[in-house]
């Protein structure tokens, strides 16, 4: 069963064909374009969030030189999730997905 899109105001549809049409001549960077199309357009435009594995989340800890429940504190999880998710016992989902990407994209620095 799929939902239903969202529906739209005719203002809200003009302001990001506006937005489009900036970010195709340059005046908006993209990845603010980004930002405003996610938070309008929902999950399925999110290009920036992408599934990380087990082996990426202990190498991003590993190169932040944080134990488990140090990044579990940072990524506001407990130790023990951090240790199922590097064990790919389970999948990251939600905030923690969001601020992992941060994290991989950004450095550890960019949530502390």
């Amino acid at each position: 069963m799929t939902a239903k899109p969202k529906k739209l105001s005719r203002l809200t549809q003009a302001l990001l064909e506006s937005a489009k049409d900036m970010n195709e001549i340059g005046i908006m960077s993209d990845e603010a374009y980004r930002k405003i199309t996610m938070r309008h357009l929902g999950v399925e435009d999110q290009a920036g969030i992408e599934p990380l594995t087990g082996e990426d989340i202990r190498a991003m800890r590993e190169r932040a030189h944080m134990s488990q429940a140090v990044f579990a504190h940072y990524l506001n999880v407990t130790p023990g999730y951090v240790s199922q998710l590097e064990r790919g016992a389970k999948r990251p989902t939600g905030a923690a997905l969001v601020l992992l990407n941060v994290i991989r994209r950004k450095g550890i620095e960019a949530i502390l």
